[in-house]
């Protein structure tokens, strides 16, 4: 029986572990100037790196196909250092970076590629929050001198 049969050029295995391997430093090269200041990191076999659950909920919001295979994977091992070692992303991403060649920002982007053009970025709506009239801007019109006054003062959402 053919490979190619069995494992439609889609979910080849190794091709999704490149994939998600390419997807996951591609974040972490753009995202790595907060990312190390977040208390998200462990030391896994002498290497440093995010938890195993920060690492595969990343990839569930960057990999469609990788969220869209998570369930069965969890179903066959519910484990997630485990799932992390089984895609080969049980190393220190700073290290990976390093070792790669130098490469325009756009190469590994293009490793990790599914996206088209016509994909666009979603924005969170706009606040629905009148500044001027939020409670803690009245609070500071009213005690503008910083001498408590706002103690005195009866607030509109008080009455």
């Amino acid at each position: 029986m053919n490979t190619e049969q069995l494992c439609p050029e889609q979910l080849r295995p190794e091709q999704l572990r490149e994939s998600v391997r390419a997807k996951w430093l591609d974040y972490y090269r753009k995202n790595h100037h907060w990312l190390n200041r977040l208390q998200v990191w462990v030391t896994s076999e002498g290497q440093r790196r995010p938890t195993s659950s920060f690492i595969l909920a990343t990839l569930s919001t960057l990999d469609p196909q990788f969220n869209e295979m998570l369930p069965l994977i969890v179903d066959l091992n519910a484990d997630p250092d485990r799932i992390v070692a089984s895609f080969g992303l049980d190393f220190d991403p700073d290290d990976e970076l390093e070792a790669l060649p130098a490469a325009p920002d756009d190469e590994l982007e293009a490793l990790s590629a599914e996206k088209t053009d016509t994909e666009e970025v979603r924005m969170l709506p706009p606040a629905a929050v009148n500044v001027a009239q939020s409670a803690s801007r009245i609070a500071a019109k009213v005690d503008e001198s910083c001498e408590g006054v706002y103690k005195k003062h009866r607030f509109p959402w008080q009455r």
